[in-house]
């Protein structure tokens, strides 16, 4: 009787400590709560008077990141929707701050900060307002500019075409696409004046398979007389879209007129690939899954996997014992949504059973 005392007394110490190597294991792992959206870089200054205050500077740099990170992940017919928010709210929704770069240059006083948001508390206060936010995807896209005179039935890609010349001038820290330009190649030229009588209809492959990228834009601005009638046909993988806008008493000779044009369509660019990223906020599919609490790896990458994937709304570990840890999921998607991601990143999810096993 004794001895099963012992035994029992043992066998309760070993799975303490297996207990404790885990959560020491858990919490040296990243945070389930830290994921936060990061923005980078904020300049701000003010002139160093009588009664300067360094924290009202610093003030000015969390609306300045605030509206940063609005326009990142927020279509423009939304932006309205967030003005005038308050600094009270804006700090509620701030997880941390560094003050990168700090110096005075002719009483001038020069601020660099960068701002952690918790993205849980964003994603709330934009669910509040009616706002689905979208995943701040940062791609390259491929950009063919045409400039076609109605009048003369010419085309111009290279020479004589200011969007050419201008398009990379224009650019936002929070514009998500990067553009690549093509090279000035005759034979594309060519290709494409032969094309002309169909060039609405035509897919532009044979140009676009060049640059082995998977978006693209070729935008086809018609001019006839001073007016602009544009069509840009926007790929994004396999999918092809067509978005139209027209502009009038417009000379492609006024620099400042052309950067109008390039950044009102740089704009629709922007919301049209963040409607392409949308986050279903008011989605939330709760997911339980469990993985074997012997492998350290496999908790680690999942883990990671969470945190770094946007749709995880959150997750934490609800049971653990010496067998399996239970996480609790949710996930602003749906289950197939969810399955995708997770067999992109080399995950296999057994769903046979109420509660899924990552094998």
């Amino acid at each position: 009787m004794k001895i099963n005392k012992i035994k029992n007394y043992y066998k309760s110490i070993y799975i303490f400590f297996i207990f404790f190597s885990l959560i020491i294991f858990f919490f040296s792992t990243s945070n389930a709560n830290s994921k936060a959206y990061k923005i980078e870089n904020i300049e701000v200054s003010k002139p160093f008077e009588m009664k300067f205050d360094k924290n009202k500077v610093i003030d000015d740099g969390f609306y300045k990141a605030f509206e940063e990170l609005m326009l990142l992940i927020v279509n423009s017919s939304d932006q309205i929707k967030i003005r005038n928010i308050k600094l009270s709210q804006i700090k509620a929704m701030i997880e941390s701050f560094t003050v990168k770069e700090e110096k005075f240059i002719n009483e001038i006083y020069y601020l660099n900060l960068g701002v952690s948001f918790n993205k849980k508390q964003i994603l709330k206060f934009l669910e509040v307002k009616n706002i689905f936010p979208s995943i701040p995807n940062k791609k390259k896209f491929l950009f063919i500019p045409i400039i076609i005179e109605e009048k003369k039935k010419d085309l111009f890609i290279f020479n004589n075409n200011k969007l050419y010349d201008e398009w990379l001038s224009f650019n936002e820290s929070y514009h998500l696409i990067e553009y690549i330009l093509p090279t000035e190649d005759l034979e594309d030229l060519n290709m494409i004046k032969e094309k002309y009588d169909q060039i609405e209809e035509y897919d532009f492959k044979e140009i676009t398979n060049k640059y082995s990228l998977e978006h693209s834009i070729v935008s086809i601005l018609f001019k006839k007389e001073n007016d602009l009638r544009v069509i840009s046909r926007i790929t994004i993988e396999d999918k092809v879209f067509l978005k139209n806008r027209s502009f009038e008493s417009i000379n492609l000779n006024d620099t400042n007129q052309v950067a109008k044009i390039i950044q009102k369509l740089k704009k629709d660019y922007e919301d049209y690939w963040k409607n392409s990223n949308l986050i279903n906020t008011s989605l939330k599919l709760p997911l339980t899954i469990r993985v074997k609490s012997g492998d350290k790896q496999k908790i680690f990458m999942f883990e990671k996997f969470l945190n770094e994937q946007e749709l995880i709304y959150d997750f934490s570990i609800i049971k653990y014992n010496k067998d399996f840890l239970i996480y609790n999921v949710i996930f602003n998607g749906t289950p197939t949504i969810f399955l995708k991601k997770m067999q992109e990143n080399d995950f296999n999810i057994d769903t046979q059973n109420k509660i899924w096993t990552l094998e």
